[in-house]
């Protein structure tokens, strides 16, 4: 499991402004954003929006953001708004941290030996209720995501999260009871024999009703045998 490495992010601290300002921004490849916490002021900055998805991908936890000429620091990506279709990014938050302190984070949790699963090779699906968990931990210590092992799941098994081992220095903040992923059996076999039947009882019924029907409605049929009597 890879912690994280801290990787510069060099942005240009820029004045609060409008919609349109942001808007040129962005035509301009620049993202705006802001960078929080630390018991100092917030400053808004824009960076390069390619420079940004570079250092996001091989961060992890931590960025050495440096604005203009100023000491980098250390900052964790708070919050990023992307364009619901384009998947563009539109702005950024980040917040100031200490290396000396832990932090609270989201990481994704990884699922591997999915298709070496007993209950997987004998038709089960399984489903993943959970891809996200909260952990604590240094800021240098945030893993980039956190994986386990399925490959021992049968039909019919549960994993949640008291199942999980995270390294020495991270510590999983979920529930031990929140489910991370089911095997259910195979569709046909989940189908009860007893709704089976019934809807053979069902058809059987209905068709029985069709017959009498049409006898009715035919020359001689139920009223003639009646005044026959």
């Amino acid at each position: 499991m890879a912690t994280a490495e801290t990787t510069a992010l060099t942005v240009a601290q820029r004045e609060p402004a409008g919609s349109r300002a942001t808007r040129r921004l962005r035509r301009e490849g620049q993202v705006p954003g802001v960078v929080y916490g630390g018991g100092q002021e917030p400053v808004p900055f824009s960076v390069d929006a390619r420079e940004l998805r570079q250092a996001l991908a091989h961060a992890g936890a931590v960025l050495d953001l440096r604005i203009d000429e100023a000491n980098p620091t250390p900052v964790v990506l708070k919050e990023l708004a992307r364009h619901p279709v384009s998947g563009e990014t539109l702005h950024v938050d980040l917040m100031r941290v200490r290396l000396d302190r832990p932090i609270q984070a989201t990481v994704v949790l990884e699922l591997t030996g999915v298709d070496d699963a007993p209950g997987v090779k004998q038709g089960g699906v399984l489903e993943q209720v959970t891809r996200e968990l909260s952990v604590e931990a240094l800021p240098t210590d945030i893993p980039d995501a956190l994986q386990h092992d399925v490959a021992g799941m049968e039909i019919g098994d549960t994993l949640t999260v008291d199942a999980l081992t995270a390294p020495a220095a991270v510590t999983v903040l979920d529930d031990a009871e929140t489910v991370i992923a089911t095997i259910t059996p195979p569709r046909l076999q989940l189908e009860d024999e007893n709704e089976i039947e019934e809807e053979t009882e069902v058809v059987g019924e209905a068709a029985g009703e069709t017959e009498a029907e049409a006898t009715a409605g035919e020359p001689g049929g139920g009223e003639a045998e009646a005044s026959g009597e």
